[in-house]
């Protein structure tokens, strides 16, 4: 029998209310109850324990050991009266490096391109571990492998935060485990490259540490550090290209006195960088006092505001040699300028007039426009000047190593708002692309000459006949070379790394499409039965001929940054890392 009684004031509310509301009450009631607040608190110490301990056995997996020399400790037999320290402050405003995307949307052609990047890397690198683990770089056509740079298993180093930014964790913490425990005091190299070693080993940890936090990664970068610290330890606390440990040891090591102008000044991120995560003073100071030797003598050269190719660093005399270049020698010594600014979060202004000078002074004597019979009037290339007789010769020969001049002028140009030089970016960038399908194997030469307009800009008629004498008979060239001084292609990656620049700041979408065409062309032209390897000659048609060589930075920088180019914008953000010469992201200071 159903009780149709009218109901109690107690039970009004919750008669007249839904199940749910109900529900929320007696939830509430319970919430309150300090027996249950201590079960939750009890609940949420246990999961934040078990994180930690599963972050802690993670990076346990990556044990640092210390290598059997501590160069730390070594004697200084010129050792500075005082000490630079970094810059301090709150770091600057900084102009927004990276073009202004739209919020993140799927694309699936970019994410098939990169996918397709991502294998061509696995498929080396896979090969690299089977066939050359521990050793320097794989052999791509023979299978074997060879030390060419200390010894001390330089792709995988190299390579490394490749894999971390890739997403492929369990090769990073292994390959990671690995370098955790090198002695670098175990090499046959009776001389160390300091340039090399720098950009490229310990580049690569510094940049290894800084995307995973790996304290393991910091502390080997930290060791080696100390170790090419030595090569500052001269009369003039400037450093020889090649560090020699017994001369270090003995105290009789001297600065070069004919060095590519490239090695001792190219050494300032990476130092920097280590100053920075150590807050060891010394390696920037160590690197200041070559920046300090530029400023002294930027306008002391045959070509004020730029530096020979081959530098006196012992006398501190930029006298003597008489050729200028964007290219192989001296690249890396203006590359560093723009980015030095930004590592340093502008606050050494130094950085900002070196590059303003000497890029000013190089789009008047090393940059040249070809000759060409159709209307590429915006096409623009990097060449040689030299200046031996007092009278200045311009050389209209470019290379693959001076096609990153696209990529530093269009970072310069965003960075301290000059609109002239993001254009020559531009230009330069998409010129050493235009190169790329300019070939029959759609790869651009090692070093190439053209005819020269007698300007950068207006007319510039195409003369056949005089294409025809300058190219010395050699029928085999596209229209507008004349010469292809070294036909190598040898996996560089400096044209690729200006055309993803060039996007990155500029939002152009073409650009992924020229990037994917370069892409094919080379795996095309270099894939082999292991990897990929360099290619003798890329004016032929057809089959190219492989070289049994595949340097580090084709998985360090090629493929990353074509990897790059096709990933979500916000992927290694340009506001928020500045890459080395060896395109390894460092941090920058917010």
């Amino acid at each position: 029998m159903h009780d149709l009684a009218a109901p109690s004031a107690t039970n009004l509310e919750e008669t007249k209310t839904s199940p749910a509301a109900a529900y929320r009450r007696r939830a509430r009631a319970i919430a309150t109850n300090p027996l249950f607040v201590l079960a939750v608190a009890a609940c949420v110490a246990l999961i934040v324990l078990l994180v930690v301990q599963d972050r802690t056995a993670a990076a346990s997996r990556v044990r640092f050991r210390p290598s059997s020399v501590d160069w730390a400790n070594w004697t200084q037999y010129y050792p500075p009266a005082s000490i630079r320290a970094l810059p301090t402050g709150k770091p600057r405003d900084m102009p927004r490096i990276q073009f202004d995307f739209p919020l993140y949307r799927p694309d699936p052609v970019a994410r098939e391109r990169q996918q397709a990047v991502k294998d061509v890397f696995v498929r080396g690198w896979e090969s690299y571990r089977a066939n050359a683990w521990y050793y320097d770089e794989l052999l791509p056509v023979t299978g074997g492998w060879t030390n060419t740079l200390g010894g001390w298993g330089l792709t995988m180093i190299d390579a490394l935060d490749t894999l971390y930014i890739m997403g492929l964790q369990d090769e990073f913490t292994f390959a990671a485990g690995t370098i955790a425990q090198l002695d670098w005091a175990n090499t046959t190299y009776r001389d160390i490259n300091v340039f090399e070693t720098t950009i490229r080993h310990m580049g690569g940890l510094l940049s290894a540490y800084d995307l995973s936090g790996e304290k393991a990664l910091l502390q080997k970068a930290e060791e080696l550090g100390s170790m090419l610290y030595l090569a500052f330890d001269t009369p003039n606390r400037l450093p020889p290209f090649l560090l020699n440990l017994v001369d270090a040891q003995n105290g009789t090591q001297v600065a070069g006195d004919y060095d590519p102008a490239a090695g001792p000044t190219s050494l300032c991120l990476e130092f920097t960088r280590l100053a920075q995560l150590t807050n060891d003073n010394k390696y920037f100071d160590a690197i200041d006092r070559v920046t300090s030797f530029l400023v002294r003598s930027q306008n002391q050269s045959a070509i004020p505001g730029l530096w020979p190719m081959l530098i006196n660093f012992r006398d501190e005399d930029v006298t003597q040699a008489h050729t200028f270049t964007l290219g192989a020698n001296a690249d890396s010594l203006y590359e560093y300028f723009p980015k030095m600014h930004l590592l340093l979060g502008g606050l050494d202004p130094v950085y900002e007039s070196l590059y303003t000078s000497s890029m000013d002074t190089a789009i008047h004597h090393l940059l040249f426009r070809p000759m060409l019979p159709l209307d590429n009037n915006t096409l623009l290339f990097a060449g040689d000047a030299s200046n031996d007789t007092g009278i200045l010769t311009h050389i209209p020969a470019s290379q693959h190593l001076a096609c990153f001049a696209g990529g530093m002028f269009a970072l310069g140009g965003r960075l301290f708002g000059n609109a002239a030089h993001l254009s020559v970016g531009d230009r330069l960038a998409r010129s050493c692309a235009w190169a790329y399908a300019a070939f029959p194997s759609g790869v651009m030469p090692e070093k190439f000459g053209m005819v020269p307009c007698a300007n950068l800009t207006g007319d510039c008629w195409w003369d056949e006949a005089l294409w025809a004498r300058s190219r010395g008979g050699d029928v085999g060239l596209p229209e507008g070379f004349t010469n292809a001084l070294d036909p190598r292609y040898l996996l560089r990656p400096e044209a690729i790394e200006s055309v993803f620049l060039l996007y990155r700041i500029t939002g152009a979408e073409d650009l992924r499409d020229v990037a994917w065409e370069m892409f094919q062309s080379i795996v095309s032209a270099t894939t082999t039965e292991y990897a990929n390897a360099a290619v003798a000659n890329v004016t032929v048609t057809g089959v190219t001929e492989k070289v049994d060589t595949m340097d580090s930075f084709w998985l360090s920088e090629t493929l990353k940054y074509f990897y790059l180019i096709f990933a979500p914008q916000t992927v290694i953000s340009l506001d928020d890392f500045v890459f080395n010469t060896e395109a390894h992201p460092f941090r920058r200071p917010k």
